[in-house]
């Protein structure tokens, strides 16, 4: 059975057993609430009626929200306010709906079959260093990048003519090349200030 209940201005939809936050309600943590402004209430796809109905809560605890800062800022006039706000609310576990109340999980009766438990027993696979923790399947591809320079040079391209025009009239390269481009300047580091 679910409900809705407005409690603090705000809506909630609530079954036995949520747990909801609202805005702070008087009680200690461990104190019985009612929630009796029902708007809505229903099992499944039925609705039922509402006249009576109250829902009962327990709370949780007392707590405050996350902080919110407020700031305020006038331009050009010299004026600027910070505050920090952390709204209190109340922690609440609904525990019956009119008559209707929590049900308890049911303690286990039946117990697994032993050929499940000799899962358990089965010792895990070895992990080799190249299969990597074995949470993932598969291998992980090797390094694209290579570790040493004549592996490097292997790799590039050979170097293209230059770019000028051929006595024919037809471009050698593409207008790409970077061949004649000036050289890009190193970042050069800067030394801290002394102080």
């Amino acid at each position: 059975m679910f409900a809705v209940v407005r409690t603090g201005g705000k809506q909630y939809r609530v079954a036995p057993g949520d747990k909801i936050v609202v805005e702070k309600l008087e009680g200690n943590a461990g104190d019985r609430v009612t929630l009796g402004e029902v708007l809505l209430a229903g099992e499944g796809s039925s609705l039922k009626s509402t006249d009576g109905l109250t829902v009962a809560a327990e709370i949780v605890a007392q707590a405050k929200a996350d902080k919110v800062t407020v700031f305020k800022k006038r331009r050009r006039h010299n004026y600027r306010r910070k505050k920090g706000h952390r709204q209190n609310h109340t922690i609440l576990k609904i525990v019956a709906i009119g008559d209707q109340k929590e049900q308890k999980s049911a303690p286990k009766t039946e117990k697994a079959p032993k050929a499940a438990a000799s899962d358990k027993d089965q010792p895990k696979p070895k992990v080799t260093p190249d299969e990597g923790s074995g949470d993932i399947t598969g291998k992980p591809t090797p390094n694209p990048a290579p570790n040493s320079d004549e592996a490097a040079g292997a790799e590039k391209p050979a170097k293209k003519a230059s770019g000028k025009k051929s006595a024919g009239g037809d471009e050698a390269t593409s207008a790409g090349s970077t061949e004649n481009a000036a050289p890009a300047k190193a970042a050069a580091k800067k030394a801290p200030k002394a102080k």
